[in-house]
């Protein structure tokens, strides 16, 4: 059979001072006489005060008064049959303990956030829950590991935006029925074990020195190119090997070395060899 009863308070507009009933009527009627009698030290008590970020919620012989929430400003009390509980109406914030939460690779990290939230209905956060606030923190924690539970640890770690939106949408919706507005919800910290630390700082390292080793072979490989071709144009022209050997000392000139090393051409040496072979041939 299905359950037609509300899960919650629902305000309606049909209840009035008429439901309190006879016996009602007369401690009503006994409470205004006491007041009545006891002007002007009785309004101390019958007169209260909110401020401008607070609203009360007025109980008459345990039923709500017609209206919802009062204030800010003045409101009055009767006080033998009428209780009430000021509700802060500013945006309050708390920390997330840090939760030791598995991860849907296997590893386990710890986490802490952050949450903002807000009473919207005051009403509604009295009479639906014993305390909006506690009932809150309790629920943040929970969806923290629920929502952390469905993630990588690289998704945890670059995609915190998208999992702060999740987080905030899943407690909204699910604080809604206690007159709780959540605004914000931010991830402040992912801390990693110490050995995993370290295997991750090892392959960064090790990516970082491949990465390395690569670019100095390339640019060997372009360096080795532009010697070649560099060759090429010098083997066309033997004026320009001798140019470039008088570069050469003239750079090293300019440095003021005590030390200068004269390149000798190895055709010159060919030379020789080819002019001892001939002289050799002829004696015999």
């Amino acid at each position: 059979m299905k359950n037609t009863e509300p899960s919650g308070y629902q305000a309606n507009p049909d209840d009035d001072q008429h439901s309190v009933g006879c016996c009602g009527y007369i401690l009503l009627f006994i409470s205004y006489l006491i007041i009545i009698c006891t002007i002007p030290f009785s309004m101390f008590m019958c007169i209260k005060v909110v401020q401008e970020y607070e609203r009360a919620v007025i109980f008459r012989l345990g039923r709500i008064l017609p209206g919802g929430a009062k204030g800010p400003g003045l409101f009055f009390i009767v006080p033998c049959t009428d209780a009430y509980t000021k509700v802060d109406l500013r945006t309050v914030s708390f920390d997330v303990p840090p939760q030791e939460i598995l991860s849907k690779d296997s590893v386990t990290v710890s986490v802490d956030a952050v949450v903002y939230y807000r009473i919207s209905n005051a009403t509604v956060s009295v009479t639906n829950v014993e305390d909006a606030a506690r009932s809150t923190r309790l629920l943040a924690a929970t969806t923290l590991r629920n929502v952390l539970g469905t993630k990588n640890l690289s998704e945890m770690l670059s995609e915190r935006d998208n999992i702060s939106h999740t987080m905030q949408m899943n407690l909204d919706e699910a604080t809604d029925p206690w007159g709780v507005k959540v605004e914000r919800v931010e991830i402040k910290d992912v801390r990693l074990p110490v050995q995993l630390q370290r295997a991750m700082a090892a392959e960064a390292e090790a990516a970082r020195e491949a990465r390395a080793k690569v670019i100095a072979a390339e640019g060997e490989q372009k360096a080795s190119r532009a010697l070649k071709e560099a060759a090429d144009v010098i083997s066309q022209s033997p004026a320009a090997l001798q140019l470039r050997y008088l570069q050469t000392l003239n750079t090293i000139s300019a440095e003021k070395n005590s030390t200068i090393v004269f390149p000798v051409p190895i055709e010159l040496f060919r030379g020789m060899g080819t002019f001892g072979g001939g002289a050799a041939s002829t004696s015999m």
